[in-house]
């Protein structure tokens, strides 16, 4: 019932748009112009206030002209955006001074009102078009290739997101399960976005959703149907592995569920950039907890295995990395794709890479004081707890150049995640198991000895 219900007011909202398009037509809109400053002169239409139907139009003819903007066009639809569409100064002084004279509530209403962008508004009113949310979600991810560091449009993507926050907020997501009923375009999709461990093809993707000890789900909004917000996929296992490898292989036995006590979250992936920095990973991962628990009550770990992309480039350029000369020697080794088969070798770079991955999670950090590591942001600030370091868990190219081939394990024991947030968001204190910190006071140790030397 819901599915046709949406199809109605889908249908229902482009009959009413291409009524106010013939309306438009008639009243003289051209179609050919296409370049920024008449999109802007549309932009102003919509925001003087008309009927439903052609205001409805006119947001679809804006979205509409846009695509053909290149992207210098673009770029100067964005900038007129950001300098000329800011709060009406008139009204914001006006409010300003009313507030100042005599402070009351209706006062400070309306000074938040006065002082909120019209861009706002004119986002709004464009997310009435058939297809808006979609639309302005695509014209966002542009806006985050052309910002480039400039102040006036970092403005204006701030009150993007704003408003993207709000209408994706959790309340509005469904979590689905992914399996291999699932329609074929969502499927396809799901490969596409898999921005972990990349899926070959149907095979592999079959093996991943398909066996009775694999699980995926994904978040959906009811503006975008058919379109994953983010996906997690997910291994059933007896104990907490430690390589990525034998969870992927074509061969690998399944796991009878009877005997499953360790639920993997091997793979998380967003899959819509317009969405960037509008966090969906920590519910998601949460409720899949929830859904699993329920299903399968004898399920005792819920953990992730979890690449480190971010510990290579430290090693190679960050001033703080507490080596000696000798051992920056032996690091070099790492930029030999095949040094993981030279078992001596591979000795020697774990006694020293396992204590400087300790240290690259619990005391590195960067010049703002923040985990170097975005996953480990992502899974310390959600209330998960940094489990073991796995030597040798991902031997894929892309493990190899991004993390010397390290992965993590990050815990998440639901009687802790919120004790474990707390301190990560308030003290930025990173929970680690005793395994992890042992590491760090053997590098403690082996620093020590470097100096006595």
């Amino acid at each position: 019932m819901p599915a046709r219900n949406n199809a109605f007011f889908s249908d229902l909202l482009a009959s009413i748009s291409e009524r106010g398009r013939t309306l438009l037509r008639r009243a003289g809109s051209s179609d050919d112009k296409q370049d920024a400053s008449d999109l802007i002169e549309l932009c102003e239409a919509l925001l003087s206030g008309r009927g439903e139907a052609s205001g409805t139009a006119m947001a679809r003819e804006v979205l509409d002209r846009y695509h053909h903007l290149d992207e210098t066009g673009r770029l100067s639809f964005f900038g007129n955006l950001a300098r000329h569409y800011g709060p009406d100064r008139e009204k914001l002084a006006h409010a300003i001074e009313s507030w100042r004279s005599q402070p009351n509530d209706a006062d400070a209403s309306d000074l938040h009102f006065a002082s909120e962008p019209r861009r706002q508004e004119l986002i709004r009113r464009l997310n009435r078009a058939p297809g808006g949310t979609s639309e302005l979600v695509s014209m966002r991810a542009d806006l985050l290739d052309l910002m480039n560091g400039d102040k006036d449009l970092a403005a204006l993507d701030r009150d993007v997101v704003h408003l993207l926050a709000s209408w994706f907020n959790r309340g509005f997501l469904v979590l689905r399960r992914i399996d291999w009923s699932t329609p074929a375009n969502i499927l396809e999709k799901i490969i596409r976005y898999e921005a972990v461990h990349e899926i070959r093809d149907w095979d592999d993707l079959r093996r991943r959703i398909d066996p009775a000890d694999r699980r995926c789900y994904a978040f959906f909004h009811p503006a975008l149907v058919d379109e994953p917000l983010i996906f997690v996929e997910v291994a059933l296992t007896e104990s907490i592995p430690g390589a990525i490898a034998p969870l992927l292989a074509e061969d690998r036995q399944p796991v009878p569920i009877e005997r499953a006590r360790t639920a993997v979250f091997y793979s998380i992936s967003n899959t819509q950039r317009g969405l960037g920095g509008i966090s969906f990973g920590n519910f998601l991962i949460k409720q899949v907890v929830e859904e699993l628990r329920r299903e399968l009550p004898k399920l005792e770990n819920f953990v992730t295995l979890s690449p480190v992309p971010g510990f290579m480039s430290w090693l190679k350029k960050a001033s703080d990395v507490p080596v000696s000369d000798e051992e920056r020697v032996l690091l070099e080794n790492l930029e030999r794709p095949d040094w993981f088969e030279n078992a001596e070798i591979a000795t020697q770079l774990r006694s020293v890479v396992e204590p400087l991955a300790a240290y690259y999670f619990l005391k590195a950090r960067t010049p703002k004081g923040r985990l170097i590591d975005s996953v480990a942001r992502f899974h310390l600030g959600n209330g998960a707890r940094l489990e073991r370091i796995d030597w040798l868990g991902d031997l894929s190219p892309k493990g190899l150049r991004e993390s010397a081939g390290i992965m993590v394990n990050y815990l998440y024991r639901l009687e802790d995640i919120e004790k474990n947030h707390e301190a990560y968001a308030n003290q930025g204190t990173v929970a680690a198991s005793s395994a992890v910190k042992k590491l760090l006071k053997n590098e403690g140790r082996r620093l020590l000895d470097m100096r006595l030397s």
